[in-house]
Order: C-alpha cells, then sequence, then structure tokens
C-alpha cells in the first residue's frame, strides 16, 4: 500500500490494461510507450529521461506547466484549508471569482465553477432551460464534451451513436452559416438555446468569417434565444485575446470558460453569466450543485492563472507569438510538401494543419512526436494537426518548435516518394 510510485513502462502500461483502459495503454504504445513523469514550462520529460516541447496538452498549457505563481497559490491553499464543508462561505472561492469577472466581457456577473469543461456546458444547458429555452442548437464540428447533455451538441456520430438517445429538440447547423441558424431560430421563436464556438478547436482549428459571432448574437436577439460561447478552448489568451468575444465585442448571455482556468495545475472550468439568466439559481442556491465545485485548492489555482497572465503579459505574448509561428509554419510546409492538398490556419495560438488526406495527418503527429514534440490530432477532425503551444514559450524553444518541425515535415515528405521532395528547402 506505501510502495512508491512505479515510473517503468511496461508495469505502467500492464497496469493500465488490468486496472485502466487496454485500448489507452495500446495508444500509448503506438507512441513509444512513454511514461512522462514531470512538467515544467513548455517541456514534459518522461521516465527514460527524454524531453519533448508540449505543444499539445489541448488548449490548457496557455502558461505552461508549473507556473510559479500558479503553484505558489496551490501550495499556499494545500496548507491551510485544501476542501471546504460548503457549509460556510469560503474567501479564496470569492477573490477567484472576482478576479476572473474583472477580465470578463462586461454583463456577465455570475459563475458557477466545476472541475471540466464539459460539466460547464452542462450548467449552461440546465440555466437556459430553467429560463425557458428547451431547444439547442449547436455547430457541426463543434466540440463541447462528453457527457450526455454536452455530448448532444458535440455534433459528431463517432461519439453520439453508442449513447443514443441523447437530449431531444438539438438541431446541428454548419458552422459559420447565419442564414441556417436564422432558418432555425425563427422557427421555435423564444425557445432555442445556441451553443458555438469562436474558433472550432477539435473541429480543426475552423476560422468563421470576420463578424460571424457578432451576427450569431444579433440573430439570436431578434428570435429571443440564448447565446452561449464555449470559450473552454479558445478563452484566456490562446486567441490572443483574453476572450474570441472580445475580437467582436460580444457579450453572450452565458460564456464558459476552463481547460487553463486551473493555470495547468488544478482542473477548473466555469459557467458565467449574466445576472437575469442567472436570477433562478440565485433564488435557489441548491438547485444545481457539485460536491468540489468552487472547492478551496481549485479556486486558489484559479488565482495564481489570473495573476499569471496579468504579470507576465500573456495576452500580449501569445498574440505576438502566434502571429510568429503561423507564417514560418506555412512556410516549412509549403517549401517541403509542396504537391500535397494542406492548409496552415491559425488564430493567436491555435493553430492547426490540415490535410486532405487523414494518413498525412497522423503521419505528421507521430513525426512530431519521433522528433521530440508533443502535438494533438483533433477529436472531430481526424486530418488536422493542432498546436496550441504556450505564451511562455522563449526564443530558443521557438527555435527548438521550428527544427523539429522542419525534420517531421521532411520525414513525411521522404515516406510519400510519389511526390516531388525538395530537400534543400
Amino acid at each position: 500500500m506505501h510502495e512508491d510510485v512505479v515510473t517503468d513502462s511496461e508495469r505502467v502500461s500492464m497496469a493500465y490494461r488490468r486496472t485502466m483502459s487496454s485500448g489507452r495503454a495500446r495508444l500509448a504504445e503506438v507512441l513509444g510507450g512513454q511514461v512522462e513523469v514531470e512538467s515544467s514550462g513548455a517541456w514534459i520529460t518522461t521516465s527514460r529521461g527524454e524531453k519533448y516541447l508540449n505543444v499539445g496538452g489541448y488548449g490548457v498549457f496557455v502558461m505552461g506547466a508549473r507556473h510559479p505563481t500558479v503553484v505558489r497559490e496551490v501550495e499556499r491553499q494545500l496548507r491551510t484549508h485544501p476542501i471546504g464543508t460548503r457549509i460556510f462561505l469560503d474567501p479564496t472561492a470569492a477573490r477567484a471569482a472576482e478576479l476572473l469577472m474583472s477580465v470578463i466581457p462586461p454583463g456577465l456577473e455570475r459563475v458557477h465553477f466545476s472541475g471540466s469543461g464539459t460539466e460547464a456546458v452542462e450548467a449552461a444547458i440546465k440555466i437556459a432551460r430553467l429560463n425557458g429555452r428547451t431547444r439547442l442548437v449547436s455547430m457541426t464540428g463543434g466540440y463541447h464534451g462528453k457527457t450526455m447533455g454536452a455530448l448532444s451538441v458535440t455534433a459528431r456520430d463517432t461519439f453520439q451513436a453508442p449513447f443514443r438517445p441523447l437530449l431531444p429538440d438539438v438541431t446541428h447547423v454548419s458552422f459559420g452559416d447565419v442564414l441556417a441558424l436564422t432558418d432555425t431560430l425563427q422557427r421555435h421563436p423564444g425557445e432555442s438555446c445556441v451553443i458555438v464556438e469562436p474558433v472550432q478547436g477539435e473541429g480543426g482549428v475552423v476560422i468563421p468569417p470576420a463578424g460571424y459571432l457578432r451576427a450569431v448574437q444579433e440573430a439570436c436577439t431578434r428570435y429571443g434565444a440564448l447565446l452561449v460561447v464555449d470559450e473552454v478552448q479558445t478563452g484566456l489568451g490562446r486567441l490572443g485575446a483574453w476572450w474570441g468575444c472580445d475580437t467582436e465585442g460580444v457579450t453572450p448571455d452565458i460564456l464558459l470558460s476552463g481547460k487553463a482556468l486551473g493555470g495547468a495545475v488544478i482542473p477548473v472550468a466555469a459557467t458565467v453569466a449574466t445576472p437575469e439568466v442567472f436570477k433562478v439559481l440565485d433564488r435557489d442556491p441548491v438547485l444545481h450543485t457539485s460536491t468540489f465545485s468552487a472547492a478551496p485548492i481549485a479556486m486558489a489555482a484559479v488565482c495564481g492563472a489570473m495573476l499569471a497572465i496579468e504579470e507576465d503579459g500573456l495576452i500580449e505574448r501569445a498574440a505576438a507569438l502566434g502571429a510568429r509561428l503561423l507564417p514560418e509554419l506555412q512556410r516549412i510546409m509549403g517549401a517541403l510538401l509542396p504537391h500535397h492538398a494542406f492548409e496552415v490556419r491559425g488564430v493567436g495560438l491555435l493553430i492547426g494543419i490540415d490535410f486532405a488526406d487523414p494518413a498525412m495527418a497522423a503521419d505528421l503527429f507521430m513525426a512530431l512526436v519521433t522528433n521530440g514534440v508533443v502535438a494533438n490530432l483533433s477529436l472531430n477532425s481526424d486530418h488536422v494537426v493542432r498546436l496550441t503551444p504556450p505564451a511562455t514559450m522563449t526564443d530558443s524553444e521557438v527555435a527548438f518548435l521550428f527544427d523539429r518541425f522542419e525534420l517531421a515535415a521532411r520525414s513525411v515528405a521522404e515516406r510519400n516518394p510519389e511526390y516531388e521532395v525538395l530537400v534543400d528547402a
């Protein structure tokens, strides 16, 4: 019972197979069977002593791993009062809420904290129902989580089919198509709740037309629909702004945050709403609750994350770094894979490499891992490799990324001899 944590890859893999997920163990073996045991800043260290530059992590690491400000806040809370009784009020939760509200779009004044983005979505769906909006509208390619309510608005048959029936009265419309959304909303005025991402992350870094979010808000206002903007992945600087909403001056009825909200130390998410739509929960505070909602140690992490973003100027750094990364990645891909059908696109530090052939995406992903870089494949788009680097990357780390990305792209080109490879690019 008191045995130290075993980090040997074979023993860890066997433990996964016996007690957790044999499928997860098989996937890890395809990636070399590495066991990650330490993280700091932009780097992951494995049990074999190998280091990987982490530009993955599904958007969690905006401020890198173990940012000292976040760690300081969490350690202080751990030494005093990590978990509350939920009978009395908690000062750390109040502080976290105030810090979050200081950077949230104006008009959003109430917050319910939870442990994950999918829980934040569930809370939003329940708040919508409390306000009489029982019809849900989400976007094709959107990703909002895998609990039953969130899964209902995650428009991918692969994830939905095994669990049907899901929530009723859910409609999916094309992302970026305001006319299709308007047509749906006008059929049931005053009954709908629309959930949308400013940029679809798991959908493959899909960027809507300029003005789209503003047009969605106008359609919701015209037909009495609630607007939920899912910023679980796009918020807190990922797009080079505090929120994707900010780029179009949109204040939704409900905004969702998560991933980076806990400073990559503690899992935290938030459902932030206007007083008008939140008022039912104001009247009845036990109508929607969770044992670990606003746990003091999680709230300390939120405080640390807010402070770290401000103190380090991470919003500005994310915008500047994204402007530096995107054109160079485009150049490398264009030079080494000129005859392949692909697109490199992004906003801030949310970058996607989109291939016409999903096998090419898998090939590049594996080549990056082989060359010491951790990226992500997109859950809703298997032909897109996604990069979500930390805003804290140094010049040397950026140079490392460019060097290893070029090596990975070159190896992909060389494994496809049917295409011309520009060896001296």
